[in-house]
Parts: C-alpha cells; sequence; structure tokens
C-alpha cells in the first residue's frame, strides 16, 4: 500500500510518522517552501488525546525530543474578569506520564521535532491543485509545478482551505462563527510577568469581559532548552460588529484596536496588549465546518481541520487531527481492505470529531445571547455569578473539571485502555 498525504500540518506528520513506522510506503506533500513557513498562531495545548496519538505513532526518539521541546505544562487553568477578579481557579492533573499528559509546545518547536526521520517522506514547495480517482483502484495527486503523483490512498491534511475536502466533499461547508480575534506575543521579562494576572504563570488564564469578549493568555517557559526565548501570548476575542473594518491594517494597527476596545480592562492586560511585538500580531475571523452530508467511504479521506474545522474555544483542534492520525494509522495498517478501513475510521471520527465541532462552537458564537446589546449584559453576570458559584462549591468545580478532562481524555477502546496503561 501506499499513501499519500496532502499537508505537513500537525495531523499530518503524525500520520506519517505512523504509517512510515509500520512500514507503509508513505509520502507527504507540503505546500511551504520551508518547513518555518506561514505558521500563524504561536502555542499549541497538547491534550491527554494528543499526548497518546503521538506516544503510538512516533518513533520514541522523536517522541523523546518533541517532548524535550515542549514548554512547562500547565498545571492549573484561571478564569477571571477582565479586571483580573477570580471566577473559578482549578488544578491541572501533572501526575501523569509522557505518554499521557497535558503539554504546552510553540508551533515552530512542534512542527520541527515531528519533521525527524520525515526527510524521506516530506516533499516541501509542493502545491496540491485536484486528485482522480483511477479506474485500478489507484488515486493520482497532481501539483501546480505539473507533477502527480500515485498512490492506493490519498489523506487530506491541508486545513481550513483544504483543496482535497473541495473536490471531495464539495457540499461540506465551512462557515463564518461571527467572531474575530487579533493576537500577539511578547518576551517573558521580570517586568512583563508582574502585569500578569494572578496565578497565569504556570496555568492557563481566561478572562471574560462585560460584552461577550474575553481574552486567552499563555505564558511559556521553555527552562533553557534552547528551543525558543520565553514569551507570553496574549489573544483577544469578540463579535464581528465590537471591531472597525481592520482590512489593510498594519499590524501596529491591529494592536491599537485591541487597545481601543478595551478602556476599561486591567490596566496591567492593556499594558501587556501593548507591548506585544508589533510583527508578532495577527488577526483571524473565526470559521468552523456544519457536519456534512453522509458520504460512501473511498480511497480518499481526510483528518483534522480539513474535515472538522473547529473553533479555538476549547483548545482541542490539534488534539482532535491527531487522534485522527492515530486512528486511520491503525485502521490502515491492521485492516487488509484500504476502503474498508477507510470506513471504519470515518464511521468513529465522524462522530467524536463534529461534536468537538459543536462543543467549541459554544465557546465562540458570535449569535449567541452573550454578545447582544442589552440581554447580553445579563447573559455575562450569570455566566459570571454561575463560575462563582461553582468555584465555591467543591463537589461543583470538581465535577465540571472532571467533565473538561474526562473531554481531553479519551480511553474508547481496548487498544487505547492498554496503550494508556
Amino acid at each position: 500500500m501506499r499513501v499519500l498525504i496532502i499537508g505537513a500540518g500537525t495531523g499530518g506528520l503524525c500520520l506519517a510518522h505512523g504509517l512510515k513506522k509500520a512500514g507503509v510506503d508513505v509520502a507527504l506533500f507540503e505546500r511551504d517552501r520551508t518547513p518555518r513557513s506561514m505558521l500563524i498562531g504561536y502555542r499549541v495545548g497538547i491534550s491527554p488525546d494528543g499526548s497518546k496519538a503521538l506516544h503510538s505513532c512516533l518513533p520514541p526518539d522523536v517522541f523523546a525530543e518533541f517532548v524535550r521541546t515542549t514548554a512547562r505544562p500547565p498545571r492549573r487553568i484561571a478564569m477571571r474578569t477582565e479586571k483580573y477578579r477570580e471566577l473559578l481557579v482549578g488544578d491541572i492533573a501533572t501526575d501523569r506520564d509522557d505518554s499521557r499528559s497535558e503539554k504546552s509546545v510553540s508551533r515552530i518547536a512542534m512542527r520541527t521535532a515531528l519533521l525527524g526521520g520525515l526527510d524521506d517522506v516530506v516533499r516541501f514547495d509542493r502545491t496540491f491543485t485536484h486528485f482522480t480517482q483511477n479506474d485500478d483502484g489507484t488515486v493520482t495527486a497532481f501539483f501546480d509545478d505539473g507533477t502527480s503523483e500515485t498512490g492506493d490512498v490519498l489523506v487530506g491534511a491541508d486545513g481550513a482551505q483544504s483543496r482535497v475536502r473541495r473536490q471531495y466533499l464539495p457540499d461540506a461547508k465551512v462557515v463564518d462563527t461571527g467572531i474575530t480575534s487579533v493576537a500577539g506575543k511578547l518576551p517573558l521579562t521580570d517586568e512583563n510577568a508582574r502585569l500578569l494576572p494572578p496565578l497565569a504563570d504556570g496555568g492557563i488564564t481566561l478572562l471574560f469581559g462585560p460584552h461577550g469578549e474575553f481574552v486567552i493568555i499563555h505564558v511559556m517557559r521553555f527552562d533553557g532548552i534552547g528551543v525558543e526565548d520565553d514569551y507570553i501570548m496574549w489573544g483577544y476575542a469578540a463579535s464581528h460588529d465590537k471591531f472597525p473594518d481592520m482590512k489593510d491594517m498594519s499590524q501596529a494597527e491591529l494592536k491599537q484596536v485591541v487597545l481601543n476596545l478595551t478602556p476599561k480592562f486591567h490596566p496591567h492586560l492593556r499594558k501587556l496588549f501593548a507591548l506585544a511585538t508589533p510583527e508578532t500580531v495577527f488577526q483571524i475571523r473565526v470559521r468552523t465546518s456544519e457536519r456534512p452530508p453522509p458520504w460512501q467511504p473511498s480511497n480518499v479521506t481526510m483528518i483534522g481541520d480539513s474535515v472538522h474545522l473547529m473553533t479555538p474555544g476549547r483548545g482541542i483542534g490539534a488534539n482532535t487531527a491527531l487522534r485522527d492520525a492515530e486512528l486511520l494509522c491503525r485502521k490502515l495498517t491492521e485492516g487488509e481492505n484500504a476502503v474498508q478501513a477507510i470506513g471504519e475510521y470515518e464511521q468513529e471520527m465522524i462522530e467524536y470529531g463534529f461534536h468537538a465541532v459543536e462543543a467549541s462552537r459554544e465557546m465562540m458564537d458570535g449569535n449567541s445571547l452573550i454578545h447582544k446589546p442589552v440581554i447580553g449584559r445579563v447573559a455575562a453576570a450569570f455566566s459570571r455569578t454561575f463560575l462563582r458559584v461553582t468555584n465555591a462549591v467543591p463537589v461543583l468545580k470538581r465535577k465540571m473539571l472532571a467533565e473538561d478532562a474526562a473531554e481531553r481524555d479519551h480511553v474508547s477502546s481496548d487498544h487505547e485502555v492498554v496503550h494508556a496503561r
């Protein structure tokens, strides 16, 4: 069997490793010219699901290098108001081994680590255009340089703008959530660390404003391993109607937009916005997939954002892609018939993948009440009260944190149970 993978993102690289480790002939094609091209964003949160998939698919030396390049793992999650007032603080399990633990990693460091051992597999500067399914049961991928490659299976791992999805599932929709996000990064110095909310260093911090807007803060400490300098990343998100027209704005102007929208936020938080290095600031209009009509399995399939694009609301997009990669790899290498294996993979993936899409959409939906004028203030006040009550009642807090942990740590098969032990 020869497998062609389109896209060297997190899921595509994980799948390539798993297939190569199993002795499958695999080739991965990436449009970026170099490994460091076009990487938007800074931190990737790896959940237990993601760690299990990486541990299963990667060779031991590559997995060890990936773990080495991660930053200090988050030990807690803290939810606060825009003025740094506590709403809820809870601990994240830190007693698991590397094969099943929460991790923080930079996108560049992760891609660099996952490219290890794939020199004979990854082809950069190859832009996929379309595919054909051939009468002999093979599939051919075509590229804009006039070349083509033929294999037995084609996997779209080419992200939100997937050309594989557009051709294969033309009725699958990617829709605007009504949310815009602006993010930035600044060095983690002693002076900048003093601007952080309480307990932010060593955890994940979510701050909720009175009009549905929210901020996420990550502190990335690499303990001197030479991967990157330590840094703080922040992301500000609100419904589209809160923002001016930002078309053609410079990165410095984008940062100023956030400052203009947050005059009553904590002054230290506004200082963090202001100190972001201009060239690191970027904006996105958050989009997500809708569940597509059913389709018949074939020798073409997809993983990750190419099939179930989700908002960053629950931090599970990359981890769901990794879960896809591990499951597809296992089905392809354990089964005798590729189309049957893909059908089994898709049956599972569609259910957990679109459950994750819907859960993340609940966190970032510009049409929800919390973003509406007047009633939005009431909804925001109710949400804050709920979090404060949960924080004050241990049994409620344990239940909430346990449900979130279960969402990020699925053990759904005998294979995974054995692997987890």
